[in-house]
């Protein structure tokens, strides 16, 4: 039996490299059993990447999860996360968690549903109106589908949470394909670092499809966030970028295998909402 621990799980740069570097111990590993303790928090949406990274492992080793913090034990089992780790889901009578899935790429409509039941329609939100709920709804899904298009990934993995008393949702979506930086680069011929490359990505007008006009997806949902005051992260390959308070971009000490997108929204936003544009599912990205 190996042995690894994670320590107080967030949606921060240091979670993002502490999870990156357990990938990088662990995927070499064969035939063996390898415990994973969860120490001192582990936020719910974080279950995602933690997802993304076990299921490159777990074909062929034992995995094992535990924790001396029952809360975070109870509430991987509230979001069906642990589900596939030997305990039992429970019922979540606070109704605050987003239920972890690993789907595959086609099952697109599937995740638009989920969306609309799992997430907006399931929670106690109360102070959100039926706007800024259609504006989220938006935002997640165009997510999904440039996973969809882009990252060659064999599986997406999604899961998320509401925090009532901070009045935020945070949302998460993992693949682990190509990413970004590859991606661009290839198409244009370019050699843009990873987070040069992200930042391409979510200006207007820029695309990687063929022929098609697109970008204005990611555009949209930037300035959406913005308004919104809430937080935008992607990590793909070494790159990091955050907008949100202010714009963050670093490279990471070691590559993600694929990509990380994090959503934060405010729920408590009563800002009426006239974007420049609505998403329309053929122009994303």
């Amino acid at each position: 039996m190996k042995s690894f621990y994670l320590n107080n799980i967030d949606s921060s740069l240091q979670s993002y490299e502490q999870l990156i570097d357990f990938y990088y111990q662990t995927k070499n590993i064969s035939f063996d059993t390898i415990e994973i303790t969860l120490n001192d928090w582990f936020a719910a949406n974080m279950s995602a990447v933690l997802g993304g990274i076990l299921d490159e492992i777990a074909q062929i080793n034992e995995i094992q999860i535990k924790s001396s913090n029952e809360k975070i034990i109870s509430i991987l089992q509230r979001n069906s996360f642990l589900s596939g780790f030997g305990y039992e889901t429970i019922y979540d009578i606070n109704n605050t968690t987003i239920k972890y899935l690993k789907l595959k790429p086609s099952e697109s409509r599937y995740f638009y549903n989920y969306i609309a039941n799992d997430l907006l329609e399931k929670i106690a939100l109360p102070s959100m109106s039926k706007q800024l709920k259609q504006k989220i709804s938006e935002s997640i899904y165009e997510i999904f589908v440039n996973a969809q298009i882009h990252s060659q990934s064999e599986y997406i993995f999604v899961c998320g949470q509401f925090f009532p008393k901070k009045h935020k949702i945070e949302f998460t979506i993992v693949d682990m394909g190509i990413g970004f930086k590859k991606n661009i680069n290839s198409r244009f011929n370019k050699n843009m670092d990873a987070a040069k490359a992200i930042e391409w990505a979510i200006n207007e007008g820029h695309t990687t499809k063929n022929g098609i006009p697109g970008g204005i997806g990611l555009a949209v949902l930037k300035e959406f966030i913005l308004r919104n005051k809430g937080k935008f992260q992607i990590i793909s390959d070494d790159g990091f970028y955050e907008l949100g308070q202010e714009r963050k971009s670093h490279l990471l000490s070691r590559p993600f295998p694929g990509t990380i997108v994090n959503m934060q929204f405010r729920t408590d936003d009563v800002v009426s909402y006239h974007l420049r544009s609505e998403i329309n599912l053929s122009d994303i990205f």
